[in-house]
């Protein structure tokens, strides 16, 4: 009886974690809607979620729009449809690669801060002292923190799709030999306002997955410096799956036919 024993003790273990994260993601969302808000907090956490993430998740999807206009020209080429190159590269970055490779960006950066920093003030006790001041810590330390990333996520996805589209174009043009008129007139032709919106909401809803996981496993870190760091760790991990679930479920939701 000891394996099922030990699958007994996973299985509630699993359960009794998939509980406290959704009271965790419903006092959450309860805390967002109610006041008092901290504006200032609100803005400090855009711009170190946004702002400062503007270089990595450029240089990230600058080089994955010249690698698919790179890959893309190598395959239709063989069946004579090169002049898909601009269309592949501009759906795909902004239906797909520019939510995704952000959203992962963003959740190895900010996901394993926020993880780190909550995670560290819950072992020195830090976040108790927030309660005996009569400050709630959800409201104070996590509703900015995920209010940040479901509005920081849009703007640098945006940005990310302008970047990435530019990479294919500079492959395509300069190296492939396509006419700059010509390839920009296929890229606008088959790009609609669909496209950019699906993007869009991916990632908000990947931001909010970052931050709230980011916040989660700070929050209930154990065990001092050990525990910070596996708070840290599962954060990035656990953020990276759900960003690629909730990838296909918001996909499904936009492009079933």
């Amino acid at each position: 009886m000891n394996p099922l024993a030990a699958i007994g003790r996973a299985f509630l273990a699993f359960l009794a974690g998939t509980g406290r994260l959704g009271l965790f993601v419903a006092a959450t969302v309860s805390h967002c809607v109610r006041p008092p808000w901290y504006p200032r907090l609100l803005l400090q956490h855009v711009i170190e979620i946004g702002y400062y993430s503007l270089p990595v998740v450029g240089l990230t999807t600058l080089f994955s729009g010249m690698v698919v206009a790179l890959q893309s020209y190598t395959s239709f080429a063989r069946f004579s449809a090169e002049g898909a190159v601009a269309t592949v590269v501009v759906l795909s970055i902004t239906r797909e690669l520019g939510p995704v490779l952000a959203g992962l960006m963003v959740a190895g950066r900010i996901g394993a801060s926020m993880a780190a920093e909550i995670g560290t003030m819950r072992v020195t006790e830090q976040i108790d002292a927030l309660t005996t001041l009569s400050t709630h810590p959800v409201k104070y330390l996590v509703v900015p923190r995920v209010l940040a990333g479901v509005i920081s996520l849009p703007f640098l996805v945006l940005v990310g799709d302008v970047i990435g589209v530019f990479g294919g174009y500079i492959v395509g043009v300069y190296k492939l030999g396509f006419e700059p008129v010509v390839y920009l007139q296929r890229t606008f032709d088959y790009l609609e306002p669909y496209d950019v919106i699906s993007g869009l909401v991916k990632a908000a809803v990947f931001g909010f997955l970052v931050a709230v996981m980011g916040c989660y496993h700070g929050y209930h870190s154990r065990r001092g410096a050990r525990g910070v760091g596996a708070a840290t760790t599962n954060a990035v991990v656990s953020a990276s799956i759900l960003i690629l679930v909730a990838n296909y479920g918001v996909t499904e939701l936009f492009f079933a036919r």
